[in-house]
């Protein structure tokens, strides 16, 4: 069975889960502001730029957990993550009750070395202006979709997707020429039409059956 939510969280205090993470993202540059229409080049050269920013923000976040858990947790200084997170994240669930565990650990209700899951990506890819973290083992798969925008020159995390055990297809619906997110290699179409960029693909659980869902951007 299933279960889906989708709500905002407040976040004014948070435990040192995410310590780490913080003297990692003091170099930021504001975007350049565009003076005239940019081409087709420019604009596929303007999403690897922004993919190359907004990688490391997560990459960066997943590196604060995983050395929370390690032997060096707590030797970071603890600061809260409303530089890194929005302090109004929307949030949005969707697998098993009990089983959002990433969501749990943001806002201090579970401690990294507490959860049954240790989330250690096995790809983070950039599509568009979202994030993409994917991982699994033995029987557990999860996806995170983080959803990053620039507000004055500064990169923030405003909206987090969990998925457990749920396989899931990220589509882009595109049409009259609009440019693609970045890491798709296809070209803009006249008509509308529904392009997959990102698709769930663990190999060691292409046999397990799963629910599956479709996210649109």
């Amino acid at each position: 069975m299933s279960f889906q939510r989708e709500t905002s969280i407040s976040f004014r205090t948070f435990g040192s889960s995410l310590s780490s993470l913080y003297s990692k993202l003091s170099s930021r540059r504001k975007p350049a502001a565009v003076e005239d229409e940019p081409s087709e080049h420019d604009q596929a050269e303007s999403s690897l730029a922004r993919a190359a920013r907004i990688k490391p923000i997560v990459r960066s976040l997943y590196n604060g957990l995983a050395s929370h858990c390690g032997p060096t947790a707590g030797d970071n200084d603890p600061e809260d993550c409303q530089e890194v997170i929005a302090s109004d994240l929307e949030w949005w669930f969707h697998g098993p009750p009990g089983c959002d565990y990433m969501m749990r650990i943001l806002t201090g209700q579970l401690a990294p070395d507490q959860s049954v899951v240790r989330f250690e990506p096995r790809s983070i890819e950039a599509v568009g202006d979202c994030v993409i973290a994917e991982g699994w083992e033995g029987e557990v798969y999860w996806v995170h979709v983080w959803t990053v925008r620039e507000d004055h020159g500064l990169v923030v995390i405003t909206q987090f997707r969990e998925y457990f055990n749920t396989w899931l297809t990220v589509k882009y619906v595109t049409g009259g020429g609009l440019p693609l997110p970045a890491g798709s290699d296809h070209r803009p179409t006249p008509s509308p039409e529904r392009i997959t960029l990102w698709r769930s693909q663990p190999a060691d659980l292409y046999k397990r059956s799963l629910p599956g869902l479709v996210l649109a951007i």
